[in-house]
C-alpha cells in the first residue's frame, strides 16, 4: 500500500498553516491521548458512584481494552518493517516534529490505535460520548500524518486495528467482569470496593424505606 502522495499533499498543507495551527497539533499528537484516559477516569468513577454491574465492568475495561489494544499494535509494529515516511518519502516537506530514530517502524501508528481502542471502548461504556470521542480518535489518527511521522494508511489501520480489538475484548469480558463486580459488591471486600463502588442503594431494605423523603412504588 502506497500513500506517500497523500502523505506529500498533507504534509505540504501542514506547513503552509499559521505557526499556531502548526503548534497546535504539535501539542495535541503529543499529549491528546491524556484527554481519552481522563474521561475514563470520569466514566470510571460516574459507573462507580451510581452504575450497575455491567456499567461498572464496561467502564474498567476501556482502559484494559486500550492497553491491550496498544500491545497488539506494537508487536505487528515490530514485525512490520517499514521505514517512517518522513525518512522514506523523497519530495516531502519538512516534520513538523523530529523523526523517529531509524529502527522505530512505522506501520501501524501506535497513536492512532490507541486512540481506536479508547474511543470505541469508552463508547460501549457511555454512547453519549460518541460525537465526541470519535472525533478526538480521527483527529488524532490525521495529527500524526499532519506532523509527517506517519503515512496516512499506518494510522487508518492502526484505528481499525485498536478500535476492532477493543470491540472483540469488551464484548467477550463484560459478562465474566460484571459477575466480577457483583461478587465484589455483595462480598463487601473492601479493596475491590474502591473499583467497584458499593452499587446502588437497594430501596427494598428496612433501613432505605425509612429514610425521610424515600417513597416506595
Amino acid at each position: 500500500m502506497d500513500t506517500s502522495d497523500l502523505y506529500r499533499a498533507v504534509t505540504g498543507f501542514a506547513r503552509s498553516t499559521p505557526v499556531w495551527v502548526q503548534s497546535a497539533f504539535e501539542l495535541w499528537t503529543q499529549y491528546g491521548l491524556l484527554l481519552f484516559g481522563v474521561l475514563s477516569a470520569v466514566v470510571w468513577w460516574r459507573a462507580r458512584g451510581r452504575g450497575g454491574a455491567r456499567a461498572v465492568a464496561l467502564a474498567l475495561l476501556a482502559p484494559v481494552a486500550t492497553a491491550v489494544a496498544y500491545v497488539v499494535s506494537e508487536t505487528v509494529k515490530s514485525a512490520v518493517d517499514e521505514e517512517r515516511p518522513c525518512r522514506a518519502v523523497v519530495g516531502a516537506a519538512v516534520s513538523l516534529v523530529g523523526c523517529p530514530p531509524p529502527g522505530d517502524h512505522s506501520f501501524p501508528s501506535n497513536h492512532a490505535a490507541i486512540a481506536g481502542a479508547a474511543a470505541v471502548a469508552l463508547v460501549m461504556a457511555a454512547r453519549l460520548l460518541a460525537p465526541l470521542v470519535v472525533p478526538l480518535a480521527l483527529l488524532m489518527a490525521f495529527s500524526r500524518v499532519f506532523v509527517g511521522v506517519h503515512y496516512p494508511h499506518d494510522v487508518a489501520l492502526g484505528l481499525l486495528l485498536g478500535g476492532a480489538v477493543a470491540a472483540l475484548l469488551v464484548l467477550a469480558l463484560t459478562g465474566p467482569a460484571a459477575s466480577a463486580v457483583r461478587a465484589v459488591r455483595a462480598g463487601r471486600i473492601r479493596a475491590g470496593l474502591l473499583l467497584t463502588g458499593p452499587g446502588p442503594a437497594d430501596t427494598s431494605s428496612p433501613e432505605v424505606r425509612n429514610v425521610p423523603g424515600c417513597r416506595m412504588p
